[in-house]
C-alpha cells in the first residue's frame, strides 16, 4: 500500500481540526445516500459500456421502473434509453444476442450488490435528444443546475 504523502496527513489534521464534532447522521452501515435503483441503473450502465465499448456512444440512460424485492427472485425491469433506433438495435443484437450477454453480465453484478437472486427484464427505448431534453433529463433522475434569476 502506498503511503499518504505529509502534505496529505497535515491538511487531513488541518480539516479534521476545524470541523465541529456531531453524531452521526446516517447509520453506520449505510454506504449511500442514493437508493438501490439507482445503482441498479448504474450496474447495467456499466455494463453497456464494457460490452459495447465504441458501438454505442454515452447517450445511454438506464432506469429502472419496477424493483420487486418480495418476489423470489427480486424482479427488476429497467429500460435503456438510446437516441436512435440504429443504438437499439446495436444493443438487441441479431435475435436478441446482444440484450441477452447484457442482461447475464449486469444480472450477475446485481446479483452480487444486493445479495440476492435477480430477475432482471432488460428492454430498450428509442427517446430521441434525451440529453438536450430537460423534462426528459429530469424524468430519467439527472438533477439540472439551478437557473440563476437576476
Amino acid at each position: 500500500m502506498p503511503s499518504v504523502p505529509s502534505y496529505a496527513r497535515w491538511l487531513r489534521t488541518a480539516v479534521a481540526a476545524r470541523l465541529p464534532e456531531s453524531p452521526f447522521l446516517y447509520p453506520e452501515d449505510d454506504v449511500s445516500s442514493q437508493p438501490v435503483r439507482f445503482f441498479v441503473a448504474e450496474l447495467v450502465r456499466e455494463t453497456i459500456f464494457e460490452q459495447y465499448e465504441k458501438e454505442v456512444p454515452y447517450s445511454v440512460a438506464v432506469k429502472v421502473e419496477e424493483f420487486r424485492e418480495s418476489a423470489s427472485p427480486v424482479y427488476i425491469r429497467a429500460v435503456i434509453f438510446v437516441e436512435r433506433p440504429t443504438q437499439k438495435a446495436i444493443l438487441i443484437g441479431s435475435g436478441g444476442a446482444a440484450i441477452k450477454r447484457l442482461g447475464q453480465a449486469a444480472r450477475a453484478k446485481v446479483e452480487e450488490f444486493v445479495g440476492a437472486p435477480v430477475y432482471l427484464d432488460l428492454w430498450v427505448k428509442v427517446l430521441p435528444k434525451w440529453r438536450k431534453n430537460p423534462l426528459e433529463l429530469q424524468r430519467l433522475g439527472f438533477t439540472l443546475p439551478r437557473e440563476e434569476r437576476t
